[in-house]
């Protein structure tokens, strides 16, 4: 499922119009990366957490070559699915 198809499934559940539905979801989007650009977590009750977590620069090869490069440390965002989702897809 991809961005608009789920404006559309929500809008359709919830009797919005896609406009609306599809400024809620932006909006979430950008405020889960807002905090967690400020190295918050972000926790919805009863679906999952969303956290930064650093990755540490590395030494990696070029499979071509066999040549060694630098890779720099980054921050990723990583996702714990919540106790219901799990249960969800377990079920």
């Amino acid at each position: 499922m991809n961005k608009q198809e789920l404006i559309a499934v929500v809008a359709e559940d919830t009797e919005l119009t896609r406009t609306a539905v599809e400024r809620v979801l932006t909006s979430l989007l950008e405020n889960i990366q807002a905090a967690a650009k400020k190295g918050e977590e972000v926790t919805i009750h009863g679906f999952g957490k969303f956290a930064p977590a650093t990755r540490a620069a590395r030494v990696g090869r070029n499979p071509q070559t066999g040549e060694a490069i630098s890779i720099p440390a980054r921050v990723d965002l990583t996702f714990k699915a919540g106790k219901q989702v799990k249960d969800k897809l377990n079920g």
